[in-house]
């Protein structure tokens, strides 16, 4: 494993991201809750740059008993980003996609030294 130097920690707001090349992969780190997040640039659906995508509250269908649709809504305290090629939704804490688990965005470690963001990646 390969530490990249990212940025700075004070560079990357609460729900910001910043985007960089790391060993040749692009990676996006994401602030969320607090926590930094990093997340390989590329959609596992065809490979877009999910990390480049607009950041949005997870969107979700409200059911009635006999689950019939109440309509959707935006999901208080959720922060998904939204594919730009074709709308596929991953939730920027755990990296799922909004509909299928099975379906994840490829995860680096992020290491805070001193301020200083770094991320792992394969060398």
């Amino acid at each position: 494993m390969q530490e990249v130097f990212v940025g700075q920690e004070d560079e990357i707001p609460e729900g910001g991201r910043k985007v960089v090349v790391a060993g040749g992969i692009e990676i996006g780190v994401f602030r969320v809750d607090g926590q930094l997040q990093a997340w390989r640039n590329e959609c596992p659906h065809q490979g877009g740059p999910v990390c480049q995508g607009k950041m949005m509250k997870g969107v979700e269908e409200r059911l009635d008993a006999d689950r019939r649709s109440l309509g959707i809504h935006y999901k208080e305290g959720s922060l998904h980003v939204v594919c730009p090629w074709h709308g596929y939704e991953f939730d920027l804490r755990t990296g799922r996609h909004a509909g299928l688990d099975r379906i994840r965005l490829a995860a680096h470690k992020v290491t805070v030294r001193q301020g200083a963001v770094f991320v792992s990646v394969n060398a």
